[in-house]
């Protein structure tokens, strides 16, 4: 399966989980990543907790529930690769208009795709 298929083909919810160096831990809505490459996926972030999170632990998870309540889905282990600030390559990618009077910086965070997992159980998913 190519994720980026898998990902323009389902709609759901995606929620980024990091943690600081202390392995206190936070969960965020996010919208599906930009695919980069077969193992290598972007979000575009903010000035946040999920952010400061990844300067302290590179490590990171990626869950995304497909609507429609049949408990389908993809779990992604994740490692931060590099940081982008780029703000014309991010208004490039972003899928969003910028809201009015918003002036805070984004950034597009790469990370390496280390395992991708089904929903439910731990049977790996093979990403082309």
């Amino acid at each position: 399966m190519k994720l980026s298929d898998y990902l323009e083909n389902h709609r759901g919810v995606g929620i980024l989980s990091t943690a600081n160096g202390a392995g206190e831990v936070n969960g965020a809505v996010y919208a599906k990543p930009h695919v980069i490459g077969r193992d290598e996926i972007a979000f575009i972030m903010r000035e946040r907790l999920s952010r400061a999170n990844l300067k302290q632990n590179v490590n990171a998870h990626y869950l995304f529930v497909e609507e429609g309540g049949k408990s389908e889905g993809i779990r992604l282990h994740l490692d931060m690769i590099e940081e982008n600030d780029n703000q014309e390559l991010v208004g490039k990618l972003s899928r969003r208009p910028p809201r009015p009077g918003d002036g805070e910086r984004r950034y597009l965070v790469t990370f390496k795709v280390r395992k991708a997992l089904a929903l439910l159980g731990g049977s790996e998913v093979y990403l082309d």
